[in-house]
């Protein structure tokens, strides 16, 4: 059985229900792209720590950016916390949203 076929099944028993099936399938979605977000930060900064070359600091950037971008989608504007609680190093902190140079 599908999941359409699930939903049809649910409205036609309780109509309310077959939105709030939907609603908690998005909900388990925004929350697995989050954790996997920050678990792309975690390694990319892990990475940094021991290579400090510009490809690492490159890579931490963009995915702290990717991550701020998901937590801010779901509704979190303040990312102080997470800066803290991951350690998020003002150098990469200072380029977030930067886009490298491309040869012309």
């Amino acid at each position: 059985m599908s999941l359409r076929d699930s939903l049809e099944l649910i409205r036609m028993v309780r109509p309310e229900a077959g939105t709030a099936a939907l609603e908690h399938e998005i909900a388990a979605e925004r929350a697995s792209a989050i954790g996997a977000a920050e678990r792309k930060v975690i390694a990319t900064l892990a990475a940094l720590a021991e290579a400090h070359s510009e490809p690492a600091l490159a890579a931490a950037r963009q995915a702290v950016w990717e991550y701020f971008v998901h937590r801010e989608l779901i509704g979190f504007r303040r990312h102080n916390d997470v800066i803290q609680d991951l350690s998020i190093p003002r150098q990469v902190l200072a380029g977030l949203g930067a886009s490298p140079a491309r040869g012309k």
